[in-house]
């Protein structure tokens, strides 16, 4: 069966000027254009609309789905899988969200004892899911699934108190940076310091530490203009400091 732009954004739920921008963007053209000069689409491309918004409801930006699908390499029963996959892990979140809220009605009604792990095991599960999207392929890339897996599980373990000294140790480390950079000398104590608070707060995340590994992730804060922006968002020049000052504490050298 064939559609029009019209049908096909009816059809699917989305504005006939979306369609427009995907065939503007490479993403999604259509099969022909009609001797009336309409777009028409044919089974592949309603196909390929599907993959589109299964890729969107995931949050995944347009860039990369063009990049995922343009590839040689894209396997459609292979993404399916994995839309599958992240939509029941998306719903199992939903589910911990949905119990979290269930459980602190009954519990302000006097019907359930909620404990402290209960209440955050939701929105934990929720940020783990959100630094997936943002960084997982990068993280995964380079340390590997199990390490990633095993971070994950340490950081869903971690009592309500380990979580409050976590977000302590990384304000005194941007504290400590900032009073670190009015010297300019990464070598220095203050510096120091802040590259060993900044181990600390690893720990929190890490099953095991290694200097490589330490020094790796303060290199990908420059190389990865999203890591970049997050520690350089009060002062331009941290995130770079901040690598300096850890290849100088691990021994790893620039």
């Amino acid at each position: 069966m064939e559609y029009t732009v019209q049908r096909l954004a009816s059809l699917a739920g989305i504005t006939p000027r979306t369609l427009r921008f995907y065939d503007e963007i490479g993403i999604l053209k259509p099969a022909r254009i009609s001797s009336s000069g309409y777009r028409i689409y044919g089974q592949a491309e309603v196909d390929r609309l599907q993959q589109i918004m299964f890729y969107r409801e995931l949050g995944v930006g347009l860039d990369r789905i063009k990049e995922l699908m343009l590839s040689p390499s894209f396997d459609e029963r292979e993404a399916l899988r994995e839309h599958h996959a992240r939509l029941l892990e998306k719903r199992r979140q939903l589910d911990l969200l949905i119990a979290s809220v269930e459980k602190t009605i009954a519990m302000k009604e006097g019907k359930f004892v909620m404990t402290d792990k209960e209440k955050f095991e939701g929105f934990k599960r929720q940020l783990l899911e959100e630094n997936e999207r943002k960084y997982g392929k990068e993280i995964r890339e380079k340390y590997g699934d199990e390490a990633v897996e095993k971070s994950n599980q340490t950081f869903m373990s971690m009592t309500s108190k380990q979580y409050e000294e976590a977000g302590r140790i990384e304000q005194e480390l941007f504290k400590t940076l900032e009073e670190a950079m009015e010297s300019g000398d990464p070598a220095g104590a203050a510096a120091q310091k802040a590259a060993d608070l900044h181990r600390q707060w690893l720990m929190h995340f890490w099953t095991e530490y290694s200097k490589e590994a330490h020094a790796g992730v303060a290199r990908m804060y420059v190389e990865d203009e999203r890591f970049t922006a997050y520690y350089d968002k009060t002062r331009p020049g941290t995130a770079k400091f901040l690598r300096d000052a850890v290849l100088i504490y691990t021994g790893a050298g620039q």
